[in-house]
């Protein structure tokens, strides 16, 4: 490889996806570390997936965070419920615990988007899970995000059985280093009758403007129930899936060669 120039292997690790470059391509050696962490292999990889024309003469001032920021990649791991339980906490497993079952499920209805095959579903106790979001190992710096502060989008599914009623709850919290919480929302949980429509639903929210000092996100969600002399054994409490924390420019869009691009 000492051989090859640097044009050729700048090229070679442009079409390498941007994770394996970070976490397995980075680590090689000295100079595979100083292309990787040039401006041009992020800029080429921009051109190369179709981010940006090879004609544009205007520069973001970081091409590595414009190429993850056009990724939106969610944040949140295994949101989907494909890995059963692996990268969540349960916060607390009441009833017969958190489970994971295939869609539509008994009493459901199919899920909106097709890629979508499992969710996680809460028993008759409460049942709390949750995901705190390190943003530096996730490659956002605490340069970008006081700086460009850019919004942080979050999303999450729900959904009852048709035959039980339920109620659903989530919190979200913009942390600093110390953890201290700088900001949250914690919308009135969602009380769900019997014999309802059961259909998914969204609930959506996003953070601007906040102050500077975000390192981490947490993210909580579940079913909280109050005790009760009757309780059914099982699995009748609310269902979540297809949960994202993603991050997006907002109003620090461009015009870069002409479309719309963020940074």
């Amino acid at each position: 490889m000492d051989a090859v120039p640097e044009g050729v292997l700048l090229e070679i690790l442009s079409a390498v996806p941007a994770v394996d470059v970070i976490r397995g391509c980075r680590p090689v050696c000295a100079l595979w570390r100083d292309i990787i962490d040039s401006p041009a292999l992020w800029k080429t990889k921009c051109q190369r997936d179709g981010f940006i024309s090879k004609r544009c003469s205007r520069n973001p001032p970081n091409w590595r965070m414009f190429y993850f920021l056009h990724l939106r990649k969610n944040l949140l791991k295994n949101p989907m419920a494909a890995e059963n339980f692996r990268h969540w906490h349960k916060d607390q497993d009441g009833g017969d615990q958190w489970k994971v079952e295939k869609l539509p499920g008994d009493h459901g209805w199919p899920f909106p988007d097709d890629k979508v095959k499992k969710y996680f579903v809460t028993s008759f106790g409460t049942c709390l899970k949750s995901q705190t979001i390190d943003l530096k190992k996730e490659g956002y710096s605490a340069e970008f995000m006081d700086v460009v502060r850019p919004n942080i989008i979050v999303k999450d599914w729900y959904a009852a059985r048709h035959d039980c009623g339920c109620q659903y709850q989530l919190l979200v919290r913009l942390l600093s280093q110390d953890k201290t919480v700088m900001e949250e929302f914690q919308p009135e949980p969602v009380k769900i009758e019997e014999w309802s429509n059961a259909e998914w639903a969204q609930i959506e929210h996003t953070f601007s403007n906040y102050a500077p000092g975000v390192c981490y996100i947490y993210f909580q969600h579940g079913d909280f129930q109050q005790p009760s002399v009757v309780a059914w054994r099982g699995w009748y409490g609310i269902r979540v899936t297809n949960s994202s924390v993603t991050m997006d420019p907002g109003d620090l869009s461009v015009r870069v060669c002409g479309v719309e691009a963020s940074y």
